[in-house]
């Protein structure tokens, strides 16, 4: 009788309607991937087949997800991750590592990166330095000061006119304008994180190509002088404009050193080494004064203030005394077979044994998509077409229960024969 097969086929049209609803009612949730009834039919077991053997029905034979590409959606928080091609998240779960397309995160109360159930996102970290390492784990976002960095380096490049004379008041007193030929300033940080006024002053001499230079930090002598005259270092060029020496010493290394200054701020002397071969070297030429390169490495304490994420998942530190510090890298993972992962619900899938084991990397490497911050991945569900597909699981609903009415009224006059 046909009423097996005809059950079997209003159990899996009931099927395929569940697996459309929950399409459609995760049609607005972030990286969540739709699903398609998969079936098969069924044949009675037997030894020998034959050409006329009637089927028993259909069943349910996969629930198969479809991994395709959602629309990205930008939003306001730059913690907010998409993902534009293959890959998962990597999270940590209580030291379980589960994987999901759903970039919308967060900062908990320990400073860790989250998603809404609270599992951490697992990065490449970087270490002290910002070179990102191979060491993987949650990423931590610490809101303590960075600790301050005293100036020990400055890179000067300036050009000093040719056509200048020896200034008429002599000696050299930065107090008296007319006692040197130009002058440039930068401010520099002590260990404690303090500013400090550094300026430098050039002073051309009877010799020609040769300029003595001077530096001040808050007024004072670096050398540690009180009073003129002060001791100066001596620049030599050559005809064609260029360094030629510092001291007597033919350059490169080109360099200035002053060693020992003291502060008043109580911070430990500084040791400052000026070089004026930078990118843009001191030079002599026959055109004003101009500064082309002025530049220190000292910084003070700094909070965190925001952060930026590349394409590539290079997570950027910014502070309140305008450095950065790279944190770490987002770790992405791909399977052999996406198809064989777990769902965990909440967007998140577990690795089995069909999906293989996870291909670790990092964005736009390998076969792996490139990330988008502030972005969301949106649900890759057609609406339209799942209504058709509910449309046509109706049908055949509607299909198969005629059947049984049918097989029922061919019962009926069957029993009814006398």
């Amino acid at each position: 009788m046909p009423f097996r097969s005809a059950l079997s086929g209003i159990n899996a049209a009931s099927e395929d309607l569940k697996v459309i609803g929950n399409n459609i009612a995760n049609a607005s949730t972030t990286g969540f991937k739709e699903s398609r009834a998969e079936f098969a039919d069924v044949y009675a077991a037997t030894d020998g087949a034959t050409s006329n053997a009637i089927g028993a029905g259909v069943r349910l034979a996969e629930v198969k997800q479809q991994f395709g590409q959602g629309n990205i959606g930008f939003t306001d928080n730059k913690l907010d991750m998409a993902i534009n091609g293959r890959g998962f998240f990597i999270l940590d779960d209580n030291g379980a590592r589960v994987y999901t397309r759903a970039g919308s995160f967060q900062v908990d109360r320990e400073g860790f990166v989250v998603n809404s159930s609270g599992n951490k996102l697992v990065v490449n970290n970087a270490d002290e330095n910002g070179n990102v390492t191979g060491s993987v784990g949650p990423l931590h976002l610490d809101n303590s000061n960075i600790d301050p960095r005293a100036t020990n380096k400055l890179d000067v490049g300036v050009n000093l006119d040719s056509s200048q004379v020896r200034p008429t008041t002599q000696p050299f007193d930065p107090e008296v304008p007319n006692s040197f030929n130009h002058s440039t300033s930068l401010t520099i940080y002590d260990s404690l994180g303090a500013s400090h006024l550094a300026t430098m002053y050039y002073v051309k001499t009877d010799t020609p190509n040769q300029w003595e230079t001077h530096m001040f930090i808050d007024g004072k002598d670096a050398r540690g002088a009180t009073a003129p005259p002060y001791a100066s270092d001596i620049l030599a060029f050559d005809g064609a404009g260029a360094l030629a020496s510092i001291n007597g010493t033919p350059v490169p290394p080109g360099v200035i050193s002053y060693d020992n200054i003291t502060l008043d701020s109580g911070a430990d002397p500084l040791n400052i080494t000026i070089n004026l071969l930078s990118n843009t070297p001191t030079t002599q030429f026959g055109s004003r004064f101009n500064v082309s390169a002025l530049t220190q490495n000292g910084y003070a304490s700094g909070r965190l203030s925001g952060f930026d994420i590349d394409d590539t998942g290079v997570i950027k530190a910014r502070y309140t005394n305008g450095q950065t510090r790279v944190l770490g890298q987002v770790s992405l993972a791909d399977f052999a077979n996406t198809n064989g992962l777990q769902q965990l619900g909440e967007t998140s899938w577990a690795e089995t044994f069909a999906s293989g084991a996870a291909l670790v990397g990092t964005a736009g490497s390998g076969s792996l998509g490139v990330l988008q911050s502030g972005a969301l991945e949106g649900s890759n569900v057609n609406l339209t077409g799942q209504l058709v597909n509910m449309i046509e699981a109706q049908r055949n609903f509607q299909a198969n229960a005629q059947v049984i009415t049918t097989a029922d009224t061919i019962t009926q006059t069957i029993i009814n024969i006398r």
